[in-house]
């Protein structure tokens, strides 16, 4: 499906300098635009090689979401993201992926059916133009604008060296919630709960969830009255 490009903050919001520092310039997108503004947005990031604990809290989360209208934001990796946009569909719910590569490619590749299914019914977005060299570098940034996108995101689980880590930081620099699964703060050799949480990130457990959703806005989100298409 052919995508469309728009400037980002006609797409959100007026930006304050923080959300401008690192906001794309445009966005591509492929499917229900109206879902960027549509409601309350909370991404559910992590590992690409989650254990079935992770995958379990994932979809737990995405569930609970959309029972209280919420749109299920990830970036379509392996894992805990999959696990995300594929809860939130079953469940009725919306998703919107954000990608670290053009809207003509998809990463990973057995992911290319559930990415169609996004562009046809939910949304896709993509910061690259069509023939963008994808790499290492495209999927930070992807996590960047995630942040931005999203009111709040939760970290399932993750490594110190996961790409997920800097969508932890950027939310925080950008002043929006940031949660990560509690089972986080006591796994062995992982210290990036405990730095992020310095900062402000806060455990999330059955309990804690009331404090996310509280954090929401409610309704529409709060940008310009009219989409510019």
């Amino acid at each position: 499906m052919d995508g469309k490009a728009f400037p980002t903050e006609s797409l959100l919001w007026p930006f304050n300098e923080q959300e401008k520092k690192y906001a794309p310039r445009e966005l591509w997108l492929a499917g229900d635009a109206d879902l960027l503004r549509s409601g309350p947005c909370v991404a559910i990031v992590g590992s690409r090689e989650a254990s079935t604990q992770g995958l379990d809290r994932a979809r737990k989360l995405a569930s609970l979401l959309v029972q209280r209208g919420v749109i299920v934001v990830s970036g379509l990796a392996a894992g805990i993201d999959t696990a995300a946009h594929e809860t939130a569909i079953e469940c009725g719910g919306r998703t919107i992926a954000v990608l670290g590569t053009p809207l003509d490619e998809c990463f990973p590749a057995q992911n290319a059916g559930l990415l169609q299914r996004i562009m046809r019914e939910h949304l896709a977005v993509s910061q690259f133009a069509p023939g963008t060299a994808v790499g290492s570098h495209t999927f930070p940034m992807r996590n960047r604008t995630m942040a931005l996108v999203a009111d709040a995101t939760v970290i399932i689980e993750a490594t110190d060296k996961s790409g997920t880590i800097n969508q932890g930081w950027e939310a925080l620099r950008l002043g929006r919630p940031l949660w990560i699964a509690a089972s986080m703060f006591n796994r062995p050799g992982v210290t990036f709960p405990e730095k992020l949480g310095f900062y402000g990130a806060e455990a999330l457990t059955d309990e804690t969830l009331a404090r996310l959703l509280s954090l929401l806005p409610e309704g529409r989100r709060d940008a310009p009255a009219e989409l510019p298409f």
